[in-house]
């Protein structure tokens, strides 16, 4: 079953043709790196296909049914997890309950589903603090955590490892691990190669106002035997 698939995907600012995208196709359980320069057009991308922006002209597709231009994320379990993400002026624990506020779970297996998610995080033990008290790692961690509770069905992360350390990056991947293992998809940009795009195994790249879609080749660093110089090679 195809999760998500596009066709003739086209975003346009007045008289600037960001990109035309023929096609476009997500597979489950599939992990792939959104790379481009800046400027365009990754977060549009993923803001479109996350139903955040509506595309200029085109066709979304979720499990072979047509979207309409508009449709709710939330509805179709698409999150999209921003650079910067928003968090409410409340505590780290209510922070992650309002992903599932709405669900038919009880109010015990709500507190179960957030303190887990915690736990995965590394944050539990803050989860009556405010998070103004947070740090910028542990704040993409909590909506990390907050996507997580969501079971989705695709994540789109926009540059989540940006100016994050090594702990909060290895808590992402831990988590991303375990959502692709439940067939979830995910779509991940970033500047840097780190633990998270190292999940991926397809890469789609924009430019020349199109995506370029090809399999991401994972490089192996072989050691290489240390040369050794005798006196006369060195002369």
């Amino acid at each position: 079953m195809i999760p998500l698939h596009a066709n003739n995907l086209t975003m346009q600012f007045k008289d600037k043709m960001l990109f035309h995208i023929p096609k476009l196709q997500l597979m489950p359980n599939e992990a792939v790196y959104l790379r481009g320069d800046n400027g365009v057009g990754k977060t549009t991308l993923l803001k479109v296909l996350s139903g955040l922006l509506q595309p200029t002209s085109g066709q979304l597709n979720l499990h072979q049914s047509r979207l309409s231009r508009w449709f709710s994320p939330n509805k179709h379990r698409i999150v999209y997890l921003h650079q910067t993400p928003y968090l409410f002026d409340d505590t780290v624990y209510n922070n992650v309950l309002y992903a599932i506020r709405f669900s038919s779970l009880s109010r015990q297996e709500k507190r179960a589903q957030v303190i887990s998610a915690l736990r995965k995080v590394g944050l539990e033990t803050l989860a009556k603090e405010h998070v103004s008290v947070l740090s910028g790692g542990e704040k993409q961690r909590i909506a990390m955590a907050r996507a997580w509770v969501t079971k989705p069905t695709i994540l789109l992360m926009d540059e989540p490892s940006s100016s994050l350390d090594i702990e909060s990056i290895t808590r992402l991947t831990v988590l991303a691990k375990e959502l692709l293992a439940n067939g979830v998809s995910l779509v991940i940009t970033s500047h840097q190669q780190n633990e998270l795009t190292e999940l991926c195994t397809k890469q789609w790249w924009i430019k020349n106002h199109t995506l370029v879609e090809s399999p991401l080749l994972q490089l192996i660093k072989v050691p290489q035997p240390q040369q050794t110089f005798t006196q006369t090679e060195y002369l």
